[in-house]
């Protein structure tokens, strides 16, 4: 845009000059024509003296023709003189004829004159009108660079406020995002420390050998486990269970008989609910539920495969009303899908 503005800069000057140039070309021209029409003007007004002259002379000529003669011939003192009198007469009539012959001659050149600069001027005109347009649209065109130059860097100033408020943001997101790991961590060390303390009894009935979790809600998966682009942090990190779509205030089932581990507010995970569902090949089984609108349970409360235990809601670093499922061995995040029924149903 910057060259463009001193580009478009060198163009006004250029027509600038131009259109001055031609204005003073077609000043020329109008002086020259109305010199040409002086000159015209000037020639026809002796060629009509002369030939009034000659037609006053001729018909004074043609009216007292005896009496000029007689004249003539009594002022005469020979009859030479009387021939070159009469020739004198004849001679004056004929000089007169040939000035308005000369006279006509030179208002015709007059005339050509005046034609020629007429033309002359209009073609000098039309020069300083497209002169005129090519200068108004070198300054359009230079005035649309520079508002282009204004534009751009209002641009780049509001790019830089957004970029300015985007790395506080960030900041802010990632500060949010090592508070929710650490607060993960913690789980993993109350969910481990829950097992390891019901080592010795019994925490809730186990799961029999290839029996499979309840579906915790009626919905479909719309993120599965594993490492992924968090859309909320903005960051690569393990996606700890899997993410199952259903509508705001649908119940949650709990996905086994159990124990209420906790049940309260955990940062991201918005609304949070724990449950213990006792020993699995030796390591402490449990279920967490996120995101939740209400919780439907209380920390130290047994619950039934089944029991509505919440309602699906969007709390927490949530972008939509889904619930997040995590299953946990020892508080260690493992592949939900291995434990749900094959089709989600």
């Amino acid at each position: 845009a910057q060259e463009r503005v001193a580009e478009t800069r060198g163009e006004v000057a250029a027509a600038t000059t131009a259109a001055n140039t031609a204005r003073r070309t077609a000043d020329h021209a109008r002086g020259a024509v109305a010199e040409a029409r002086a000159r015209y003007a000037a020639s026809a007004r002796r060629v009509t003296a002369a030939r009034n002259r000659v037609t006053t002379f001729v018909s004074a000529s043609y009216k007292g023709g005896d009496l000029v003669n007689l004249n003539v011939l009594l002022g005469a003192r020979s009859p030479q003189e009387i021939t070159q009198r009469t020739g004198y007469v004849d001679r004056i009539l004929s000089d007169e004829r040939a000035a308005v012959d000369v006279l006509r001659s030179a208002r015709r050149d007059a005339k050509q004159d005046e034609n020629t600069a007429v033309l002359a001027q209009r073609a000098a005109e039309r020069a300083a009108s497209r002169a005129r347009a090519a200068l108004d649209a070198a300054e359009n065109a230079r005035a649309a660079a520079e508002g282009a130059v204004v534009h751009l860097a209002s641009l780049s100033s509001r790019r830089q406020a957004a970029l300015s408020t985007a790395r506080q943001e960030r900041a802010a997101s990632l500060a949010r995002y090592r508070e929710a790991r650490a607060e993960a961590a913690r789980i993993e060390a109350q969910l481990r420390g829950w097992a390891s303390r019901q080592s010795g009894h019994r925490a809730g009935p186990s799961l029999r050998p290839g029996s499979r979790l309840l579906m915790p809600v009626r919905g479909w998966k719309t993120s599965n486990f594993g490492m992924r682009f968090d859309p909320y942090y903005r960051v690569w990190q393990l996606h700890a269970g899997v993410d199952l779509a259903a509508g705001g205030g649908q119940p949650i089932f709990a996905a086994a008989d159990g124990r209420v581990i906790r049940a309260g507010w955990n940062g991201g995970y918005g609304n949070f609910t724990c449950l213990s569902h006792g020993r699995h090949r030796g390591e402490g089984l449990s279920t967490c539920y996120a995101h939740q609108s209400r919780m439907l349970v209380d920390p130290g409360q047994s619950v039934r495969r089944g029991q509505v235990i919440g309602r699906v809601g969007t709390t927490g670093a949530s972008t939509g009303y889904h619930l997040h499922f995590e299953v946990r061995l020892d508080g260690r995040p493992t592949q939900p899908l291995r434990w749900l029924p094959r089709c989600l149903c």
